[in-house]
């Protein structure tokens, strides 16, 4: 079976969440090692090229480690050339680990293919066979008006947003906002806002 070929390289944080991407995807993947990669200049400067060349999609795991090494990376490689993929928080380990990770959650090594390809696809990457997802102009100022920040409850309601998205619990509002660019229009997130209060009031 062929496999759909993205044509972003992706970065990854270790050998086994390569191994797993390869598998579902053909494309140009790179691990950064864990922590190390912000001390690694030359890697940092050849994931710089890589990234004004054929854009790069950050891919890490949905725990605390991921999301440092995601952001660190943000301010050190153009922003306009990097792209964003999300895994949903799934309680779990993996088969070679003896036990859990600190967060209890699987890692991009513990996702399924079709969860892997449409982390891409969300993420904006141009994947051979698959429709990109349409890019909307969410604004932080449709955050407020819908409640989705700096108001009472606000908070608790981005999380049900983020559950109902398949969506890291970790992410900030910057961050919450550029995923909601990537996979939601402006008039699907206000009715999914009005059913979560709907049911909430129940």
């Amino acid at each position: 079976m062929t496999k759909p070929v993205v044509q972003e390289a992706i970065l990854v944080e270790g050998r086994y969440d390569k191994n797993t991407l390869s598998q579902v995807v053909d494309a140009a993947i790179f691990e950064t090692g864990g922590f190390g990669i912000m001390k690694d200049r030359e890697k940092i400067e050849f994931l710089r090229t890589v990234a004004e060349k054929r854009g790069l999609v950050i891919f890490t795991d949905s725990d605390g480690a991921g999301f440092v090494i995601r952001n660190r990376l943000k301010g050190l490689l153009p922003p306009g050339k990097l792209l964003q993929a999300y895994i949903p928080e799934i309680p779990g380990k993996e088969k070679r680990k003896q036990k859990p990770g600190k967060a209890g959650l699987l890692g991009v090594e513990g996702m399924c293919p079709e969860i892997i390809l449409e982390a891409l696809r969300r993420s904006g990457a141009h994947i051979s066979g698959m429709e990109a997802p349409r890019r909307n102009a969410i604004t932080r100022q449709d955050l407020f008006a819908l409640g989705l920040s700096g108001g009472e409850g606000s908070a608790g309601l981005r999380e049900q947003v983020k559950k109902a998205l398949r969506l890291p619990s970790g992410l900030g509002t910057n961050a919450f906002l550029d995923a909601l660019n990537l996979i939601t229009t402006r008039e699907e997130l206000d009715s999914m806002v009005e059913s979560i209060r709907g049911h909430t009031a129940e």
